[in-house]
């Protein structure tokens, strides 16, 4: 196959983020086929550009962009990259076009390409745009909640396929009316040769920090954007010093709430004492932190549209067979729950939250069990290599299927 690859937001092991279309990409390249990404240069200098990363042939179009931006800042640098995009996707002689969201504008280049090349689109919605935003409050404004509506039922109609990141995500867009039939659920995956480290590289990490040393940690790796509430591990902080003052909390990133969270930290006294903060780090090193770690964690907002998320954090810390907590319900939860694999805390009563965390991170017969379950659902469940498999085979079915 020859594949345009539409991310807006490719990201490479010495880039700060998730790496699933990487990750895939390369793949596709070992397994013989040729792949054209097109991506943004997310400081957007200079000109366009094009690379080889590791046998990926990847066109970087300037684009500035970054989590702190607002609303406006951000949808002009999703229409700027959608209508740049569009040309080169279309100038791509090839058998397939994939595009993958977020933003849901990636859907325009990628439908683009599709008419003009008359070649079939295979859309992956990673989350659900634009019910997501609208659910949080970042989208208000009634003509952009028709205008993103519209363009959600545009992109679907247009695909030949889609990919889902979840269930809820694959009910979502089958609610619109899309075939459940032509919907495939190929969730974000666990990379475990990148993750199994030698755990001397974890205890040298807490060696060089005085401040962690032997205690227990709890680590959180992402963006500290709205939708994450990192602000959630500063209660959780706080009330954990009522009950244990050696449980070390460490949230690891950046974005529009960073500063948000630090004044927080410091207004609850814990800043420093038993939370901490580090900037965002490439993605090639955050096996050695995981490592260093007791559990890991992820974050997001308590409404009930952001239940369906897919998470990179979450296989991260599976490959890494750290136990895992979260502050949400669904698909996730329910696969903790079933596995003994990590802890669902309250998202709202941080007092028992806390109690529940000191519990189980105190105790190592819990931690070595929940740290081999977690292991095994990488293995057996959320391999890379696993569910590269079914995505190829869906981008090879479409072909295929557009053929006949």
């Amino acid at each position: 196959m020859k594949i345009v690859y539409l991310h807006q937001y490719f990201t490479t092991p010495e880039m700060s983020g998730g790496t699933r279309s990487y990750e895939f990409a390369r793949r596709l390249v070992a397994a013989g086929h040729e792949v054209h990404m097109i991506t943004s240069d997310r400081v957007g200098d200079g000109s366009i550009y094009e690379s080889d990363v590791d046998g990926i042939h990847v066109v970087w179009i300037p684009v500035a962009y970054s989590n702190k931006m607002g609303p406006a800042s951000r949808i002009r640098a999703f229409l700027s990259f959608a209508v740049k995009s569009a040309r080169y996707a279309s100038r791509i002689k090839a058998d397939i076009v994939f595009a993958t969201s977020t933003p849901l504008t990636i859907a325009i280049p990628g439908i683009y390409a599709k008419v003009r090349q008359r070649i079939p689109m295979v859309f992956e919605v990673r989350d659900l745009w634009p019910e997501t935003p609208i659910g949080l409050g970042v989208i208000s404004n009634p003509v952009l909640k028709l205008a993103a509506r519209t363009l959600e039922r545009i992109a679907y109609a247009q695909s030949d396929q889609i990919i889902a990141l979840s269930d809820g995500m694959k009910d979502g867009v089958i609610s619109s009316g899309y075939p459940a039939e032509r919907v495939s659920v190929v969730p974000n995956s666990s990379d475990i040769d990148r993750f199994h480290v030698d755990a001397e590289l974890g205890r040298r990490f807490r060696r060089e920090h005085d401040w962690l040393g032997d205690r227990p940690l709890l680590v959180y790796t992402g963006t500290f954007g709205y939708a994450n509430d990192v602000g959630y591990m500063v209660h959780l902080a706080d009330e954990t010093l009522r009950i244990d003052r050696e449980i070390r909390f460490l949230a690891i990133g950046d974005g529009k709430e960073v500063d948000q969270v630090r004044a927080l930290a410091m207004k609850k006294g814990v800043l420093n004492r038993n939370f901490f903060l580090m900037p965002s780090m490439r993605k090639d090193l955050l096996p050695v932190v995981l490592s260093a770690a007791t559990m890991t964690s992820s974050w997001v907002r308590n409404v009930k549209e952001m239940r369906a998320n897919s998470a990179n954090k979450f296989f991260d810390s599976l490959a890494a067979s750290r136990p895992i907590a979260i502050n949400y319900e669904g698909w996730q939860a329910d696969i903790l729950r079933q596995h003994q694999a990590g802890l669902v805390l309250s998202p709202t009563d941080y007092c028992s939250a806390a109690k529940t965390l000191v519990t189980h991170i105190s105790s190592s017969e819990w931690l070595n069990q929940a740290g081999r379950n977690a292991f095994r659902l990488a293995e057996t469940q959320f391999s890379r290599d696993l569910l590269f498999e079914q995505f190829e085979n869906v981008l090879l079915t479409t072909i295929t299927n557009d053929g006949e």
